[in-house]
């Protein structure tokens, strides 16, 4: 459990400044840090307010809870004169703030999570919202799970006009909300952010899924994945690492300054999905390979332990996010069944993340998200995903919106260091053929054109047969007569 809390003074001082001058009688917003199970603390790099609703309205408002049903929304237009109420308390957008939180987690890095809400009103409106707050945060919980499902608590920090000061508390999501899940811990200021150690990985993966034809079984692609990255998870937890060449010792707690290489060692031919199979229950494959750049930051004081476990995290949570971004747009457009008019629009479109693959009889490809960094805060770096058809100004959008941050004006700053957006490939072409290629051959294999994925004809198969087993007799009747000779020279020498 946390039991104190170190925000990072520069950043919230700001904050409050922010707050004072704005005179608002009420804001609610994320609180952007990491909780620390190792040393039961938690960390605060900054605060993020959530912004006004499709309808322009602020997604927290005062309201009287004195006042009848019918005219709360009046109370809520003369925010000063309800806000001088004992009976005062909080209304709070709780999916708002939800789905904001939902969106600003796909651009944090590892070692960087939604930890928790804030509010900033007065204390009596506090007092009397303690249910709401409680609700607002486990909503929040629940649309940015921690993989980790250890930790079931998360931050209410309080900033209070009325008398001004910041208090912080503990809510603890583990049984049913109510006014006692929340605990007050110990809050301070200090440097946080200048102190983190940085870790890099550049995670190359290839993943070979067979699509079978039994009725009844997963089929969508999204499914498919889904269900995969979540074996994969597994799979990578166990991975044993190389920091900077060596071998990773996992409980020291020393690492001295700048960029530190990350690499991971899995075991060979761990992926075993394949040999389940037989070529009849095999309709076609599905060929998932590109690699995955993260960033990690570790406060430090916690063992390098927690840092690899950030990086498997924030890997897997890259590849889920992407995944979450096509499905938000494929979701967009209306599911309609795969007809002759637009099976073609489809095989190379969004929506093969709809396509039923049991049915699917051509090759498709799909590009994913490309995954590329911003400059943050003291030199940490924030994410955001690029469509193929996109440009950064829809990242620096995504900067003023969901970070309240400046976007950066020199796109140079922009950091591309995946080498190639991530490829989903499916065909029904030779399975067997395609599964047994090794991992180097695996890009140039899926990327083929398409006069090279057409169908040998009957006739250069017998041609190419013939010819193979010409050369097999030559061979042995070549290894016949260097036997004959060699035993021919030996008996005239003796």
């Amino acid at each position: 459990m946390v039991k104190a809390v170190v925000g990072e003074e520069s950043r919230l001082k700001l904050v409050e400044d922010r707050l004072s001058r704005a005179a608002l009688p009420s804001q609610v917003g994320l609180v952007i840090g990491k909780l620390s199970k190792s040393l039961d603390k938690a960390f605060v790099f900054d605060l993020i307010p959530t912004p006004l609703n499709d309808s322009g309205e602020p997604p927290s408002s005062i309201i009287d809870d004195s006042s009848t049903s019918g005219n709360k929304k009046k109370g809520s237009k003369s925010k000063p004169q309800s806000s001088d109420s004992s009976s005062a308390a909080l209304f709070i957008d709780k999916d708002w703030v939800s789905e904001h939180a939902r969106q600003v987690s796909r651009m944090l890095l590892g070692g960087m999570k939604v930890v928790g809400v804030y509010i900033w009103t007065k204390d009596s409106s506090f007092k009397n919202s303690t249910i709401t707050l409680c609700q607002t945060i486990k909503g929040v919980a629940d649309a940015v799970p921690f993989m980790d499902t250890d930790v079931d608590e998360r931050l209410l920090i309080h900033i209070s006009y009325s008398p001004r000061r910041w208090t912080c508390r503990n809510c603890s999501l583990a049984s049913n909300i109510t006014s006692t899940s929340l605990w007050p811990c110990d809050f301070k200021m200090g440097k946080v952010l200048t102190s983190l150690k940085e870790f890099r990985c550049t995670y190359n993966f290839d993943i070979r899924l067979p699509v079978c034809s039994e009725s009844g079984s997963i089929t969508k692609m999204r499914e498919i994945l889904r269900h995969r990255l979540s074996t994969h998870a597994k799979e990578l937890k166990g991975a044993k690492c190389l920091i900077d060449g060596k071998l990773a010792i996992e409980d020291e707690l020393y690492v001295p300054d700048g960029l530190h290489e990350v690499e991971f060692l899995l075991p060979f031919m761990l992926d075993k999905s394949l040999e389940a199979y037989s070529q009849r229950g095999v309709a076609g494959i599905l060929v998932f390979h590109g690699s995955v750049c993260s960033f990690v930051y570790l406060n430090p004081k916690e063992p390098i332990s927690q840092a690899l476990d950030d990086i498997k995290e924030d890997i897997i949570m890259s590849l889920h996010s992407r995944l979450d971004i096509l499905s938000d747009e494929a979701d967009g457009d209306s599911e309609s069944i795969l007809d002759d008019h637009r099976e073609a629009s489809l095989s190379t479109g969004k929506q093969i993340l709809q396509l039923d693959l049991q049915i699917q009889r051509q090759y498709s490809s799909l590009l994913f998200p490309q995954r590329v960094f911003v400059p943050w805060l003291a030199g940490t770096y924030i994410c955001d995903y690029i469509l193929p058809f996109e440009t950064t100004e829809v990242l620096k959008d995504h900067c003023v919106e969901l970070m309240s941050m400046e976007a950066p004006e020199d796109d140079s700053a922009i950091l591309k260091l995946e080498s190639g957006a991530l490829i989903l490939t499916s065909t029904r072409k030779s399975f067997w053929d395609i599964a047994s290629h090794s991992s180097s051959d695996s890009k140039s294999d899926n990327l083929l054109s398409k006069n090279s994925r057409k169908a040998r004809s009957p006739g250069t198969e017998r041609k190419g047969a013939k010819l193979g087993d010409f050369n097999i007799v030559a061979v042995i009747v070549v290894l016949i007569i260097s036997m004959v000779v060699g035993l021919v020279l030996f008996v005239f020498r003796s």
